[in-house]
Order: structure tokens, then C-alpha cells, then sequence
């Protein structure tokens, strides 16, 4: 795993307080379709998804498209969606694929969330953020871009009374923030 990927994944963990292995269950296995999908294998995701429902999940209520939403795998997420995956569907903190997606600068995935309904102003319990600021404080700007051409709120607060705009200017991103104040 990239080490930037690995830890996105133990902070998101930490956030929602799971384990470091967010895709464990309570009997300490990886679901099969949530591995299937986190890893890219659409042949075994195939396979699953004739014996089982597409909306699985571990411990941390981490599904299939959460997974394929973090790792950029644009045609998993496509074959799950196909399969009626539950598009708005939240872990433990409230994180949904179109989030996920979003904070790992896949905007071609979040896009096409959104075409399957997904809610672009979704908060998460922890932080309180949307997808628009995570793709903003971490300095996504084409997932920025994409996120404001959906209609995403960029007056949405925080827990702490922050906007997309507090969060770009404070990390130093001008030009996110000279296209936040355009739009």
C-alpha cells in the first residue's frame, strides 16, 4: 500500500475509532467482497456478488464502494453500482465512497457517484466535513472543481466553524481558494 494511501486509511481509522485493519469483522475476516473490491479484482467480484448482496461490510461498516471509492477502482465501483450497491451508505463516522473518493482526488469516481444518486453535502460525525472540504484542505483541485460543477455547499461549517475556504487558505492552497471565491 503507498504510504500516503496507508495513512489516509489509519487516520480515517482513527477517526472513527476502528482499528488500523478497517476491513476486519468481529470474527477477525476480511469479507471476501470487501477485499475483493479494496484490491482491484473484479473477476472474484464477480463471482461474490452472483452468491451475495453488493452492500456487505466489516466492522467498521466499511462496504464494497467505500473500498473501491479509496483505491480509485472506477470500474469495481461501476460493477457495484450496476449491482445496486447502496450508494449513500456511511461507516462508523459517517464516511460515504462519494467522501472517500473525494479526499483521494478520484474525481472521475465521484462523479459518477453522484450520477448514481450520491449526496454531495454529506457530513461526516467526526470532523464534520464534506466531501467539498476534504478535496479542498488536502488541495484536490480538479475533485474541487468537479465537487462545485455538482453543486456542492461551499458555506457548510464544521465542527469547528470552519468552510471549505477557511480549510484551503489556512493549508496554503491559493489557487483552490481563488476558485472557491469565483464559483
Amino acid at each position: 500500500m503507498p504510504r500516503a494511501l496507508h495513512l489516509l486509511t489509519l487516520t480515517m481509522a482513527l477517526l472513527v475509532g476502528c482499528s488500523e485493519n478497517s476491513d476486519q469483522t468481529r470474527d477477525n475476516t476480511t469479507p471476501p467482497l470487501v477485499s475483493a473490491a479494496a484490491t482491484g479484482d473484479l473477476i472474484s467480484l464477480k463471482r461474490l456478488l452472483q452468491q451475495q448482496s453488493a452492500d456487505v461490510y466489516d466492522s467498521c461498516r466499511w462496504t464494497p464502494l467505500m473500498k473501491a471509492a479509496l483505491n480509485g477502482h472506477t470500474a469495481i465501483a461501476e460493477h457495484l453500482l450496476t449491482s445496486n450497491a447502496s450508494v449513500d451508505l456511511s461507516d462508523t463516522g459517517g464516511y460515504t465512497a462519494l467522501m472517500l473518493a473525494a479526499s483521494n482526488n478520484h474525481h472521475s469516481l465521484v462523479k459518477l457517484l453522484h450520477q448514481h444518486g450520491a449526496e454531495v453535502n454529506h457530513k461526516e460525525h467526526t470532523q464534520g466535513w464534506t466531501a467539498l472540504i476534504w478535496a479542498a484542505k488536502r488541495g484536490h483541485m480538479d475533485t474541487v472543481r468537479v465537487l462545485l460543477e455538482l453543486g456542492a455547499d461551499k458555506t457548510v461549517l464544521d465542527h469547528t466553524g470552519m468552510t471549505a475556504q477557511d480549510w484551503v487558505q489556512k493549508n496554503g492552497h491559493i489557487d483552490i481558494a481563488r476558485l472557491l471565491t469565483d464559483s
